[in-house]
């Protein structure tokens, strides 16, 4: 499944717009996966990073009391810090914090999925382009063209998690289990 879904992105013309396509369809099934070990199972076996983000945008988007029309950009991300709630209803009794958990290890997935999409200098950049126009590119040694809205300060970073951790505290209101230490250190 997944090797096809990431032919199917690189097929079109335009894997950006492919890309969009596909996780709109595949996104309600995510929605429906009953356990979480099966959705990090799926995200993490994704093979097209640009695929991988598409989904985790619209997980983020879908969990925003107000979503944003910014593209996606590395300020998206921070948004998705500030704005995010607990992604996914639960029909079993897991704990918040392990909810928390989850939403830590997904903001960490897209930003790694997305320095992928952006900033990989190997065959695979520039993801964002055909085939086609990817070897042009590769042979030039173009470098791929970063948003405006991806130049964030390290401010910006460190006022966005204290606030996360301010909400997350203020609703767990105890000490953060390790695993959740250990993903916002990660995050940062």
């Amino acid at each position: 499944l997944q090797r096809m879904l990431s032919i199917s992105v690189e097929v079109d013309k335009s894997p950006n717009c492919s890309s969009c396509k596909i996780a709109d369809v595949i996104f309600p099934f995510i929605l429906n996966i009953p356990l979480r070990s099966q959705r990090e199972t799926f995200l993490n076996t994704m093979e097209s990073h640009l695929l991988r983000c598409k989904l985790l945008e619209l997980l983020f988007q879908h969990s925003c009391d107000v979503p944003t029309t910014l593209p996606l950009s590395l300020s998206k991300i921070l948004y998705f810090v500030s704005h995010s709630s607990v992604l996914l209803q639960y029909q079993d009794e897991t704990a918040t914090w392990q909810r928390w958990d989850e939403m830590l290890q997904y903001l960490s997935l897209l930003l790694m999925s997305y320095q992928n999409v952006i900033l990989a200098f190997s065959l695979a950049e520039h993801l964002r382009s055909s085939l086609n126009d990817r070897m042009d590119l590769i042979i030039q040694k173009a470098k791929p063209k970063l948003q405006d809205s991806d130049d964030i300060s390290h401010l910006d970073i460190q006022l966005k998690i204290e606030d996360f951790i301010s909400r997350m505290q203020e609703i767990l209101g105890q000490p953060f289990p390790l695993q959740i230490m250990e993903k916002l250190c990660m995050l940062r």
